[in-house]
């Protein structure tokens, strides 16, 4: 792919598990994108493109409801609908765009803070239910999975987990340790939500079981904030305050929604994404500075590990044991914490794993800055295993 687009401008909320406002995603949407904006040293008019995720105040036309409402004019319009992969997926189509000649700049934009409320909302129907499944009485998790017991994401994944330890075996310590780690790179980011409380992996083996194998300090902290950022195309770049972060690869790949779809539970779709984007960035798994890896489970992590190449099916745990994950370590992974420790506001949580990699990229990662980052491996994970992305991003 010809290095023809960059992220070049960022703004992210500090996580807070109560937001001090109720806001409209508008409105979160407008304030986001001034301050990506400032960060870039654009201005209002040079935007010509909008990716985002759904809108609760416009479940249609979201697009042209985003840019009546942020004053703008746009050539490339967009809804991504990837789950926790979305933000990855926003960032490689705006990419792609550009590259096309489509448009020149792109504001992608996640807010996650509480909605006004509705007093005739009834949890017990649609679309309330559709986290659960619920959607289409004719879907296996509608018919089966739901009755069952099997309800949401934490069951889904330790089914992975527990056919992991029946395949390969699982040293449950080995995934303490991504949480430990992950939560002293938080130590270094006054933003991330466990800033300030650290972990042993003891403590981490001591959290109760949600879903065996799965235990509490191993799972996403749900809260609230906002992110954005601004793709451009090479040439506007340029003359950005900051170093360009340019996307020169990325892969997608899909094939299942419910656990009980997915073709192997050790067999994540990350595998054909990340050999797509490796590919097209013409780059090697040894040049990655860092790893930002989406990461709602610890299993997610080792999964994801082994899928995208940095070792063989079954050696995760070996990769992970002997290499050190924090940012001072010679495997820097997910450096602002992660979404293990740093929160999972929402989509922002996913865009989390890219405003970290820029951030990097860029020298402005403040105490837990590498001490070199020219080239970021970022992941996003969507639904049951589901949706897998990833994108290669490199300092121009």
């Amino acid at each position: 792919m010809p290095r023809s687009a960059a992220i070049v401008g960022l703004a992210e909320w500090k996580p807070q598990r109560v937001w001090p406002e109720r806001m409209f995603a508008l409105d979160a949407m407008a304030a986001l994108a001034a301050e990506t904006l400032a960060d870039a040293g654009f201005e209002k008019g040079e935007i010509d493109g909008i990716v985002t995720g759904q809108v609760p105040e416009s479940p249609i036309f979201a697009p042209s409801a985003v840019a009546e409402h942020l004053g703008l004019a746009t050539c490339f319009n967009e809804v991504v609908d990837l789950g926790g992969a979305s933000p990855a997926g926003m960032i490689w189509r705006a990419a792609a765009a550009i590259e096309v000649g489509v448009c020149e700049s792109v504001l992608v934009l996640c807010p996650a803070v509480p909605q006004p409320s509705d007093p005739d909302r009834d949890p017990r129907k649609l679309p309330n239910m559709i986290y659960y499944g619920g959607d289409a009485w004719g879907s296996a998790q509608a018919q089966f999975e739901i009755p069952a017991g099997l309800v949401a994401a934490a069951p889904s994944y330790a089914m992975a987990a527990q056919r992991y330890r029946a395949q390969y075996g699982l040293n449950e310590e080995i995934l303490a340790k991504i949480s430990v780690h992950q939560r002293e790179n938080a130590q270094a980011n006054p933003n991330a939500i466990f800033h300030g409380k650290r972990i042993t992996v003891e403590d981490v083996l001591a959290s109760r079981y949600v879903a065996d194998p799965i235990k509490l300090l191993e799972i996403v902290m749900p809260c609230t904030g906002g992110a954005a950022v601004l793709v451009t195309s090479a040439e506007r770049a340029k003359r950005s305050p900051h170093r360009p972060a340019l996307v020169t690869g990325f892969g997608e790949y899909l094939t299942h929604k419910s656990i009980s779809g997915m073709p192997d539970l050790l067999s994540s779709p990350i595998g054909p994404a990340a050999e797509r984007a490796f590919r097209m960035a013409g780059a090697t798994r040894e040049a990655v500075d860092l790893a930002s890896i989406y990461d709602s489970f610890t299993i997610t992590v080792l999964l994801a590990i082994e899928g995208a190449g940095f070792c063989p099916k079954g050696q995760g745990q070996d990769f992970i044991r002997e290499r050190d994950l924090r940012h001072g370590g010679d495997w820097p992974l997910n450096t602002h914490g992660g979404q293990l420790s740093f929160g999972q506001p929402g989509l922002a949580g996913g865009l989390s794993h890219f405003v970290e990699a820029v951030r990097q990229i860029q020298g402005r990662a403040g105490d837990r800055q590498l001490a070199r980052c020219d080239l970021a491996f970022c992941n996003g994970s969507g639904g049951m295993l589901s949706e897998q992305i990833a994108v290669i991003l490199e300092g121009a």
